[in-house]
Parts: structure tokens; C-alpha cells; sequence
């Protein structure tokens, strides 16, 4: 058994080959690797899509562990929260060991040092989302009581040793691209008959200005309006300060994101919006970011409205890629629904797990 030793890494404000820069890299080739194993090929992501949402903000912390196995980083922790609002009070972590490194209690260190860092601090509580394989035997059902997960697996005893709770099971779909355009037409005429009080929105990556005070309310009520089964979630407050920090972050990643929102007519007000995340080279998958609509504006059909507007919208600007991934609650039967109808087919289950400090 090799020996390793745990440290917090600086994070690098560029990839430029300097030891912090390599450092970075490495932790997310052990990601990359681990992700692998946990969800399937295709997930990955480059050291230069991940690097700005490591950058010092207003708004959020995130702090880098590693672990280093001669000179090599073969594992990285990720301890994560807010530095204002209700969320502040909850720490999301994660831990990713690359497989030729696992069973030598390196996940156990990092998962020690990143939760003792959520207890200095005072938090309430933290979360953790961890993929299961598929498997025969028990299950394991969460508080919300939709779904399960195989009581066996490897991350659920891990997690349930350390006193977690699993509260929602979160199914990973995949819709292969490009989509029958017939169907796209004909899925959308059917959403706009339901929602002649409104009209789609589109843009990439830079949203007009007169729609950022009604994306930061859309992305707040992200964390109030969604099913979050047995996970307790506070408010994550948005601004439109926070929304132009996130786009400037975007700017310095080879990704672009693009949207569609539904306005409401008579109001002008957004009623909910949708985005995906579209990496530079088109074999590679898109990732299905937020989509919300408003309590207030539910029973339109808007759902599928935006969900349909803005893959026709991705195959307009940026075709060629695979694939669109998404994750919904296992009681989100509405989005599931929506999900479906337009071709999208489960690959993956994970569990979102809460542990009470």
C-alpha cells in the first residue's frame, strides 16, 4: 500500500504549467477517472471548463483538498458553501479517488478532512450526491420515498457508516441528438396551444438586460420551488449581481450556454427558464443545466415549451454533439414526463444524501 498524504491545493488563476496549475490537473484527471467508474464514459470534463468556477467570488467558497501519491495527485475533496443567505448554514462535498487508487483509505482521509472543515465552521448540515452502480440484492429506499438504490453498493455503506441519510434519488437521463425534428414540432405545437400567454426567449450565454432581475429571481426560487424529498434545502438568494459574476465566469470557460425563457405577455415577466451547457467539440455530450418554471404560471405546458424551444435552439447554433444529460428528482414526474416525451432514457440513479451536524 502506497502512502499518500493529504493537503489543501492553491488554486491557480491559469493552466500555465506551473505546480499549482499541475496540481489542478491532476485533480481533475482523478474526477475525471472516478466519474468514469460511477456514471459511465462521457462525463468528463477539461481542466479549462472547470478552472473559472474555482475563482474567488462574491458569493460562494470552494476549497480544494488532495491526495498525493509520489508527487502524483491521485484524489481530490471538494468542500463548498455560501458566504451569505440561509444557504450558508449547509456544506456540499465531494470526494473523487481514481480507481487504480482506491481501498487504501484515501477517500476515508479526504472524506474526514473536508467534513471536519464543515464542523469548524459551524454548519447545520451537509450534502453529498454519489452515484450507485446497478446491482442485485436489497434496496435502500430515501425519506422522500420515490425510488431506490442498491443497500450494498460501496459509496451507500460508506456514506451510511458515517451517518448519512439518503433523501431523494436523482435519475440521470440521456437524449441522443439530433432528435426527429417532426417530433420536436410536433411536441411544441401541442405546448404552445397550452401557452398563448406567452412567448419564448432565446440568447446565448449573455441575457438581456432587461431579463436579469427575473433570471435572479428564477434561479432563487431553484432552491425553493424544486422537489427536494428528504434533503433540506434553504434559500439560495440570487442578484443580478450574482447572475453577471456567474456569466463573467462563463466568458473565461471554452463552454457557451444556451437559453430559452418563457415570457409572460401581459407582464413582460419571465415565467421560467431553461439552459444547457455546451462544450467546444461537438463529439462530446451537452449537460442540461437549470429548468424552472414558476409556481405561479404552472399547468401552461411551459415545461415542455422550453424544454423543446431550446434543443431546437442547441441544434440551431451548435450541432453535431451526441447527446443532452440530464438530472431530476425521482418525484419530478411533471419534468420526467417531459423528459420522456421527448426521447430522453435513464443511464444512471444517484442518491443525494444529508448529513445532520
Amino acid at each position: 500500500m502506497a502512502d499518500f498524504t493529504i493537503e489543501e491545493l492553491v488554486v491557480p488563476a491559469t493552466l500555465d504549467g506551473s505546480p499549482a496549475a499541475v496540481d489542478f490537473e491532476q485533480t481533475v484527471d482523478a474526477r475525471n477517472a472516478a466519474e468514469a467508474v460511477s456514471y459511465g464514459a462521457g462525463m468528463e470534463f477539461t481542466a479549462a471548463e472547470l478552472l473559472p468556477g474555482w475563482q474567488d467570488n462574491a458569493h460562494e467558497i470552494r476549497r480544494l483538498f488532495g491526495a498525493r501519491v509520489d508527487g502524483r495527485i491521485v484524489a481530490r475533496g471538494v468542500y463548498e458553501t455560501r458566504k451569505q443567505g440561509d444557504a450558508v448554514s449547509t456544506a456540499w462535498l465531494h470526494v473523487s479517488v481514481h480507481p487504480d487508487f482506491t481501498r487504501r483509505g484515501i477517500g476515508r482521509a479526504l472524506a474526514d478532512r473536508v467534513e471536519g472543515l464543515a464542523v469548524e465552521e459551524g454548519k447545520e448540515r451537509i450534502h453529498v450526491y454519489a452515484a450507485s452502480s446497478p446491482a442485485e440484492g436489497p434496496r435502500l429506499s430515501p425519506t422522500s420515498g420515490v425510488g431506490s438504490l442498491p443497500a450494498d453498493g460501496r459509496e451507500t455503506r460508506f456514506l451510511l457508516a458515517r451517518d448519512y441519510t439518503l433523501g431523494q434519488i436523482e435519475r440521470g437521463s440521456r437524449l441522443a441528438l439530433p432528435v426527429d425534428p417532426q417530433l420536436l414540432a410536433e411536441r411544441r405545437a401541442i405546448a404552445e396551444a397550452a401557452s398563448t400567454d406567452y412567448r419564448v426567449r432565446l440568447w446565448v450565454s449573455h441575457a438581456p438586460e432587461e431579463l436579469l432581475e427575473d433570471l435572479a429571481l428564477l434561479v432563487t426560487r431553484m432552491s425553493t420551488d424544486v422537489p427536494t424529498g428528504g434533503v433540506e434545502e434553504d434559500e439560495d438568494l440570487w442578484t443580478v449581481e450574482r447572475w453577471l459574476e456567474h456569466e463573467k465566469q462563463q466568458d473565461a470557460s471554452p463552454r457557451v450556454i444556451v437559453y430559452a425563457a418563457a415570457e409572460h405577455i401581459e407582464s413582460g415577466r419571465l415565467a421560467g427558464y431553461t439552459e444547457l451547457n455546451v462544450p467546444a467539440e461537438t463529439d462530446r455530450k451537452v449537460d442540461q443545466g437549470d429548468t424552472i418554471v414558476l409556481r405561479e404560471h404552472r399547468g401552461h405546458r411551459l415545461g415542455m415549451l422550453l424544454k423543446v424551444a431550446n434543443i431546437q435552439h442547441l441544434e440551431e447554433q451548435f450541432p453535431g454533439h451526441p447527446s443532452i444529460v440530464t438530472f431530476n428528482a425521482e418525484e419530478n414526474r411533471y419534468m420526467l414526463d417531459v423528459n420522456e416525451a421527448v426521447g430522453f432514457e435513464p443511464f444512471v440513479y444517484e442518491g443525494a444524501w444529508q448529513k445532520k451536524l
